[in-house]
């Protein structure tokens, strides 16, 4: 474009020598329009030259010198055509004069509107032409024509002006265009140089387009394979043919379809057949017109993250040891059963699951055992599930079952049964054949409650009804629980505070010698008068206090109350104590009875501690020191119930206990003659002989009953008919009587 000028502007130059020949022939000298026209001419050429050296300023700037030079070629050039207005208008009419001004003008705005680049070659020229003929006008006598020369010179310049001013504009917003361009470049270069991400292009038709390496890296595919292919058939795998899409590939190819732009959009999608998860965003292209063109966006893989995700969801709604739903899964599920019942005038059910004796396990195998046990527990609950039913573990040893549909009563109750056999059914476990029941409770919604809480709450209490009746059972709720449980609790309250108001006191019960029927013992047997429920049976406080612990500092009370009333009596009376396995896990259980003794000044082998077989189920090795420092001290330890349990035999032969106690079910099975009680009854006699321990038959009512285990060789009787538990002073009365007797 350059180029093309310079040869116009040389044109210009020459035709105007052959104007300027034409309008002063015959009228100036002809040496001197000779030397002028020269002078255009070399000065012409000296242009060319100049500007062909700066073809290329458009992309560049102007050297200093150049500057110099392109300035000065300016003003000579000037000086050359303002020359004619001193040297040749002298000599033509006014009328040859305004033509030859006329292509002057012509040459200052053709210099005006060329020289963007060069602004100040063309003021200087333009200024330069102007002024001298100006000047060449007024001295010829025309003030007003060369006052039109000087504003004309004036437009020009400041055209001149404004023009370059445009083009420097123009020049830094294509520098700015450039520089963006190429930041966005070097980004993008970057972007699809990452490890993680990808653009991705579509046509109108969701075809894939100008395909990135980092994408069909991405997708498994070879670069040249991936051209025009439907995108949604590239990342739906398989389920392109079965027409099974996930649902965020279908959510994706709506979003397509409806031509609306998404963003961070998690789509499930199936990469050379494995699954994968992408992030994507994107937004729809119009062309220059306006039109719809396709698609352009992002992507990113986030598989790791998802599956990060997913674990973490998992964790929250499953257990780990048993894979089973948890507390918070059923939680969910009961509550969307209620729903349903509440929408179809149906009905739902939740059961809730108990393991019977398990904690035995656990205590004598240990956890990881038991921890095993639960794990075949869940496997067989998960067997016994049909449709519409789900198991999940609740915590510890307890799970629960939300049944949807419970429509059929029967089919509840069939249910927990079946779960009450399996789960009954031995477990071979690190090679220990292991036994262990379950106890199931029910509640149905929404009859029982219209909250997943209220239903919880009264399966709880429908269990604990069926715990209460040995395990094993199935129990319904039924609103008369509920009551019971607020009695229980009730109950414990005052229980708490039972202690500090003083309302308890001890009843003794004779223990005599079969042979002499002379009073040796008394068993010491607590009694709660409260002063909220007055009365309350041993059977309903004493399992109350161990559930909660209060049996310890009970205990404790009833071990001094003891002794000290025991002080009281002659030195061969003893008393006999009940502890629970509670107070013998206690650390200072030993000390307890250190301080009773010491406090009371009873001597140690006038005491004799009871026990059950259960102290034996539950930290047995803690129990077993314990009543080894209390026989240690000279206290007596005696066994209680003796033949309900099944680990008797065992412990008779760690422990020298002093006194076997014949459970009072046998006693009254002997008296009706019942082959197996009496066999029973003769094999604890023998038994406790050869181990040099002394008997006590629990229960006897009868003079028959006394008669009989008085035949049978049994050493001390217990029961009704030698004396029903009685105050402390009823007690004292009974021994200085027998004294009385004695002595006459």
């Amino acid at each position: 474009m350059l180029s093309d000028r310079r040869f116009v502007r040389f044109g210009l130059h020459l035709l105007g020598i052959v104007f300027y020949a034409l309008f002063y022939y015959g009228h100036a000298p002809t040496p001197l329009l000779a030397i002028w026209a020269a002078g255009v001419l070399a000065i012409s050429i000296h242009s060319m030259h100049i500007d062909g050296k700066l073809a290329e300023v458009q992309a560049r700037s102007l050297s200093r010198t150049e500057f110099v030079h392109h300035t000065a070629n300016a003003l000579v050039k000037g000086l050359i055509w303002a020359a004619p207005a001193a040297l040749l208008v002298p000599y033509a009419d006014s009328a040859t004069n305004a033509w030859a001004w006329s292509y002057v003008a012509m040459l200052a705005l053709a210099a005006a509107v060329s020289r963007h680049s060069a602004p100040l070659a063309s003021v200087i020229f333009c200024a330069v032409v102007t002024c001298g003929w100006g000047a060449g006008i007024v001295a010829s006598g025309h003030a007003s024509f060369a006052a039109v020369i000087v504003l004309t010179g004036l437009f020009c310049v400041m055209g001149t002006l404004e023009g370059a001013l445009a083009t420097y504009q123009a020049r830094l917003a294509e520098m700015g265009m450039d520089e963006k361009s190429q930041v966005v470049s070097l980004l993008l270069r970057e972007y699809e140089d990452s490890d993680a991400d990808w653009l991705f292009q579509l046509d109108k038709n969701r075809r894939l387009r100008s395909v990135s390496p980092r994408l069909a890296f991405a997708l498994r595919r070879d670069l040249t394979e991936l051209e025009g292919v439907s995108f949604i058939k590239l990342i739906s795998g398989t389920a392109w043919e079965t027409g099974k899409f996930s649902s965020s590939v279908h959510l994706l190819a709506e979003k397509l379809k409806d031509r609306e732009s998404f963003s961070n959009l998690v789509v499930e999608v199936q990469i050379g057949g494995e699954r994968r998860w992408w992030e994507l965003s994107g937004t729809p292209m119009l062309d220059e017109n306006g039109v719809y063109a396709g698609f352009r966006g992002v992507g990113s893989d986030v598989t790791a993250q998802q599956e990060s995700s997913e674990k973490i969801a998992y964790l929250a709604r499953y257990d780990t040891l048993t894979e089973l739903p948890n507390r918070l899964m059923l939680h969910e599920a009961l509550g969307d059963a209620l729903r349903y019942a509440e929408k179809w005038r149906s009905r739902c059910a939740f059961l809730m699951i108990d393991l019977d004796r398990f904690k035995a396990v656990n205590d004598s195998l240990g956890h990881q055992v038991g921890d095993r046990m639960l794990a075949e527990v869940a496997k067989r609950l998960k067997a016994l599930m049909g449709e519409g039913q789900l198991c999940g573990r609740l915590g510890g040893d307890e799970f629960g079952v939300v049944i949807k549909d419970a429509a059929e009563k029967s089919q509840i109750e069939k249910l927990a049964q079946s779960i009450i056999v399996r789960l009954s059914e031995p477990y071979k476990i690190n090679d220990h054949l292991l036994y262990v029941g379950a106890s199931v409770g029910s509640a149905i919604g929404p009859r029982d409650g219209h909250s997943v809480e209220e239903l919880m709450r009264n399966a709880d209490l429908a269990l604990y009804r069926s715990k209460d009746a040995g395990g094993g059972e199935y129990c319904e709720y039924e609103p008369t629980l509920h009551a019971s449980a607020e009695e229980r609790r009730k109950l414990e309250l005052s229980l708490r505070n039972a202690l500090v108001n003083n309302e308890f006191l001890l009843h003794y019960q004779p223990v005599v010698d079969a042979v002499t029927e002379e009073v040796v013992s008394f068993e010491a047997l607590a009694r709660w008068h409260s002063a909220d429920h007055g009365f309350v049976s041993p059977g309903k406080f004493i399992p109350l206090a161990e559930e909660t612990r209060l049996i310890v500092p009970i205990g404790q009370w009833v071990l001094r109350e003891a002794c000290e009333e025991a002080a009281r009596w002659p030195g061969h009376v003893k008393v006999n104590i009940n502890v629970s396995p509670e107070q013998l896990i206690e650390p200072d259980f030993a000390a307890s009875v250190v301080r009773a003794l010491a406090q009371t000044g009873l001597a140690p082998e006038r005491v004799e501690i009871e026990v059950t077989e259960s102290v034996f189920l539950r930290d047995a090795g803690i129990a077993r020191r314990a009543l080894e420092q209390v026989m240690a001290l000279g206290c007596q330890v005696a066994l209680d119930d003796f033949g309900t349990g099944y680990s008797s035999l065992g412990y008779l032969r760690k422990l020298q206990f002093s006194t076997i106690k014949v459970d009072r079910s046998f006693v009254q099975g002997a008296s009706q003659q019942s082959a197996e009680s009496l066999a029973i009854i003769r094999a604890v006699v023998a038994m406790a002989d050869s181990l040099k321990m002394t008997t006590t038959a629990e229960g006897v009512e009868t003079i028959e009953e006394a008669e009989m285990i008085r035949s049978m060789g049994c050493t001390k009787i217990q029961g009704y008919y030698f004396g029903r538990p009685m105050t402390a002073e009823e007690a004292r009365n009974l021994i200085r009587r027998e004294d009385l007797r004695k002595s006459a």
